[in-house]
């Protein structure tokens, strides 16, 4: 055997898996470059930008003003005239400072040019609770984005996602929201050298089941991961579906499972009342009806800001707990 197949394997946690992806896309594409605010100087708020100004220079590696319409507008303008911009919003809380350019221009540029225009602009953000950050820091607003045709959406789950979909949002030619999550920053796992694409709007069966099916959104998928561990001990067996993307969405997977399972549970983040889990509730009532052997159940977060108190912020964030009452209560156990 090699001395590189004796090698253990390569682990990074979730937050250099992100640079890495940067950096492939860097590498790759010519017109390509990264601005936001503090992207160069500081390396981004959460450190995912760290050396690439070193690496790459002034003149691929921008700090922006404080102007998240601004920064939007440079991503659609240089997209639309031939650079593939990768620009950051820092928190996801943001998104209404600019939502004009993402709703108006971005996501309708193509269709208003007949398709004569590309739009390869990537849109990296932070979303999600567990930071102490409060209300304005710690939202999950990923269903505003998916309600807008011509825009892509991801929100990866670990770190060889976070680095395959950034890479492959940055090939894309359409816009692209890559939704991270600070909570999952320094979740660690294997994630291989070189670029890698996990191609968007492809769901991942992350365990097999035949007892009821949990599609789970960005960091909730370890929870429903923890979830069916415990569940499994009581003698049930859930098959939990990583969406990965939620537009465009893949039904497919998800009612294959449903077809074999019969029962079904949605759990993301975001509030659940108006969240993207109604989406994939309705879609499931409408390709799988006739498999249902009870309704579609839904874990959300509570209809009230994140709390900016430790204590109540874990009490308003779904978790494993949460989904194995739900899979019981659907269950009638």
């Amino acid at each position: 055997m090699s001395e590189a197949a004796q090698q253990e394997p390569r682990v990074l946690p979730y937050v250099m898996a992100i640079n890495e992806g940067v950096r492939e896309v860097l590498n790759e594409q010519a017109n390509s470059f990264v601005a936001g605010e503090d992207v160069a100087g500081a390396g981004g708020v959460y450190g995912y930008y760290t050396g690439l100004l070193n690496d790459f220079g002034p003149e691929r590696i921008y700090d922006t003003p404080i102007s998240e319409k601004g920064i939007m507008g440079l991503g659609v303008g240089a997209s639309a005239t031939g650079c593939r911009p990768i620009v950051d919003l820092m928190f996801m809380d943001f998104i209404g400072e600019c939502m004009d350019e993402i709703a108006n221009q971005m996501a309708k540029m193509r269709f208003m040019f007949g398709g004569g225009a590309k739009l390869p602009v990537t849109v990296l953000t932070m979303a999600g609770a567990g930071q102490n950050l409060a209300a304005q820091h710690s939202q999950s607003l990923e269903a505003w984005l998916a309600h807008l045709p011509g825009i892509k959406v991801c929100c990866p789950s670990d770190a060889y996602d976070a680095k395959g979909m950034t890479i492959a949002a940055a090939r894309d030619d359409n816009p692209v929201f890559v939704v991270f999550n600070k909570a999952s920053l320094a979740m660690t796992m294997e994630v291989p050298e070189g670029a890698y694409e996990v191609p968007l709007g492809k769901a991942a069966v992350r365990r097999s089941g035949s007892d009821l099916t949990i599609v789970a959104i960005s960091r909730m998928v370890h929870e429903a991961m923890s979830a069916a561990d415990q569940l499994s001990e009581l003698g049930l067996e859930v098959e939990v579906i990583d969406a990965r993307s939620i537009s465009p969405f893949d039904t497919d997977t998800v009612v294959e499972s449903i077809k074999k399972t019969h029962r079904g549970l949605v759990v993301h983040e975001a509030v659940k009342f108006g969240g993207f889990g109604g989406e994939i509730t309705a879609q499931i009532q409408e390709q799988a009806f006739d498999y249902l052997d009870a309704p579609i159940m839904r874990v959300g977060a509570p209809f009230c800001p994140v709390p900016f108190s430790p204590a109540l912020e874990q009490i308003y964030m779904p978790n494993a707990d949460a989904i194995v009452a739900k899979v019981k209560e659907t269950l009638e156990l």
